[in-house]
């Protein structure tokens, strides 16, 4: 079976940090670009940050720019987003997703991409 399935999320406090996983069964997720996205209630599904399957680009919301960063665990098939200087504003849900584009190539629109987690929370609030 194919999946993705995010972990990490909480309540923060503003300021503070967490640090998202995304983890893939049944396919190898080195091969993929992955990207994060967030929905917060009441507002459309936005692009937070993505990395091509070479790890040579990344992309990221300016938002976001200078407080999250995007890698790739040590294992081949996990992929992070480092969220620090978090803002009430980033509460939202989480997604972690993957596309099968080439390779220098980084999607930020969700249709682009193939396998979607089912979401992790994330509250910043005092």
């Amino acid at each position: 079976q194919l999946q993705l399935v995010e972990s990490g999320g909480g309540l923060v406090q503003p300021g503070g940090s967490l640090r998202l996983s995304c983890a893939a069964s049944g396919f190898t997720l080195g091969y993929y670009a992955i990207g994060w996205f967030r929905q917060a209630p009441g507002k459309e599904r936005e692009a937070v940050s993505s990395i091509s399957s070479s790890d040579r680009n990344t992309y990221y919301a300016d938002s976001v720019k200078g407080r999250f960063t995007i890698s790739r665990g040590n294992a081949k098939n996990t992929a992070h987003l480092q969220m620090d200087s978090l803002k009430p504003e980033d509460t939202a849900v989480y997604y972690c997703a993957a596309a099968g584009t080439s390779s220098d190539y980084v999607p930020v629109q969700g249709y682009e991409y193939d396998f979607w987690g089912q979401g992790t929370q994330v509250t910043v609030s005092s």
